[in-house]
């Protein structure tokens, strides 16, 4: 299994730099399901639901915002 000793070589990112590059993109992907879910709640008239995929979409976001701060002050570094 390659991966699991990949450590850059392959790819030319450092598995922890390649990590966070993931991680952004998982929360932003997340962050645009939510609205889906949001949407399809609201149809339904369900603000329960509607509001449980809202604050998962903030929290998605936040983690973005996060990683996309780390990656900006390591890249190049």
């Amino acid at each position: 299994m390659a991966h699991a000793t990949e450590t850059g070589e392959t790819t030319g990112t450092k598995d922890k730099d390649y990590n966070l590059v993931w991680y952004v993109e998982a929360c932003l992907s997340n962050a645009l399901k939510m609205e889906t879910y949001i949407q399809d709640a609201e149809r339904e008239k369900d603000t329960e639901v509607a509001e449980l995929f809202r604050k998962a979409q903030a929290d998605s976001r936040k983690g973005a915002e996060l990683g996309k701060q780390l990656l900006k002050s390591r890249i190049g570094s």
